[in-house]
């Protein structure tokens, strides 16, 4: 029996929660959520004080859509309570901690037991499977180890599918390369954009992407829009998958998408409830299908449990499909925090992106530049051209990407296309607005 075909009949079975039914999903939610809400206000003071100021209690949760009687909370919740005040157990009973980078603020601190590792790495391993990943196959990690919860969440939920796991963390592209050549590797997890930058680093080596062992990425960490999907699919010949998840609720793991469909990632409901509220007012919680802006509840977690937590993310939730009792969401559309306001235009980087790669002259390669010359905002969009187009092609490409933004987004702006390989790469989570209005 040949190698491949040994591991392909290793067995993968499902968790028994991911075939229920709604109304089996929506009974579990309803038992953990009255547990969590009395776990959090009798073990975090902050949650006691909120509540209290609020004039609930956990015991005014009656059905599931009761949550709405209780308030939010936001990153900057956990940065007043910084370091370890938001945490539900001792000390001792904390089996490691992330925290953010703190570029924008003090850091949020997250923390788990052995119990939410477990979790975790189960909740990690489901979106892995579902996105076509198999026990057995070698799997090249390239989320950033460390403090970000991305490098350690994606490395336990490959090992606890039964994955071979490759540990290479963010950074060194060349080596990444090399290491994707001699490992030959089944599949990758790293942010959309750091596998562009690694494709386009084989391709100026002269390697070809579809070449290489790889059929499977995973990608999550950032907004990616569905033609960056087929780009990086086209560049590799693979399947190209979302991951999502946010320390604060957990990590990557809290919804994943399947490799077929393709049509939105599944939430694992049995650990966390959704909702979506209007970003604009945050008293109306939206019904299935509406845009707004994504909340979560966790329901499992016992170091940090978190209630209706502002996720910034915008999207909507959906049926479930290959898993009919866990609600899908649609891809992210932006961050509200995120938000360009130009001239009274909301804009966000992933409609950029979506309309830079409908012109075949333009690459992926974008900067989004804010001013404010003579008191009046400006947008001006760096972009590279692709290395086959020639300088008359770029500049038919910025007249018509100029066009799209103008007709799609309702904005003017200016359009630089730059050479290739001249903007910044990727080697993690990318940075597209540059806002200049205040400097």
């Amino acid at each position: 029996m040949s190698q491949n075909t040994d591991r392909d009949s290793l067995p993968n079975p499902l968790d028994p929660e991911e075939s229920m039914s709604r109304e089996q999903i929506e009974a579990i939610q309803l038992t953990r959520l009255k547990e969590t809400l009395h776990h959090a206000y009798n073990n975090v003071p902050y949650y006691t004080a909120k509540y209290d100021a609020a004039g609930v209690h956990p015991d005014d949760l009656k059905e599931l859509a009761d949550l709405a009687k209780f308030p939010f909370t936001d990153k900057e919740d956990l940065r007043k309570n910084y370091p370890f005040g938001m945490f539900a157990v001792p000390q001792h009973e904390i089996a490691r901690i992330h925290a953010s980078s703190g570029t924008t603020g003090q850091p949020t601190v997250v923390g788990y037991t052995k119990q939410d590792l477990e979790d975790w790495a189960k909740l990690g391993a489901r979106c892995l499977r579902m996105a076509g990943v198999k026990p057995g196959w070698k799997v090249h990690n390239a989320y950033g180890y460390g403090l970000f919860t991305g490098g350690l969440g994606a490395h336990a939920a490959a090992e606890y599918l039964g994955a071979t796991v490759i540990p290479m963390s963010g950074g060194q592209t060349d080596k990444q390369i090399s290491l994707i050549q001699d490992f030959e590797p089944d599949a990758i997890l790293c942010t959309p954009t750091y596998l562009l930058t690694i494709g386009d680093a084989m391709q100026r080596k002269g390697l070809d992407p579809r070449a290489t062992s790889l059929k499977v990425a995973v990608l999550g960490a950032e907004p990616w829009t569905e033609e960056m999907r087929h780009e990086l699919e086209e560049m590799f010949n693979i399947t190209a998958c979302d991951i999502y998840g946010l320390s604060e609720v957990m990590g990557p793991g809290v919804a994943g998408e399947n490799g077929e469909r393709k049509d939105g990632s599944h939430i694992w409901e049995d650990h966390f409830r959704p909702e979506i509220i209007d970003a604009f007012d945050e008293t109306k919680v939206l019904p299935d299908g509406e845009h707004g802006e994504l909340v979560f509840t966790s329901l499992t977690k016992q170091a940090l449990p978190i209630i209706r937590y502002r996720t910034h993310d915008l999207t909507r939730l959906m049926p479930g499909t290959s898993r009919p009792g866990h609600r899908r969401m649609g891809r992210i559309t932006g961050r509200s925090d995120d938000m360009i306001i130009l001239r009274g235009v909301n804009l966000f980087p992933s409609q950029i992106e979506e309309l830079i790669l409908k012109v075949p002259s333009l690459s992926p390669h974008f900067q989004l530049i804010l001013s404010r010359p003579d008191r009046m905002d400006q947008l001006a969009v760096k972009v590279e051209r692709r290395m086959d187009a020639s300088s008359g092609d770029a500049a038919n490409g910025a007249k018509e990407l100029a066009k799209l933004i103008k007709i799609h987004v309702g904005s003017s702006c200016a359009i630089d296309v730059v050479e290739p390989e001249s903007l910044e790469r990727s080697l993690g989570k990318l940075k597209r607005i540059f806002d200049l209005r205040n400097s």
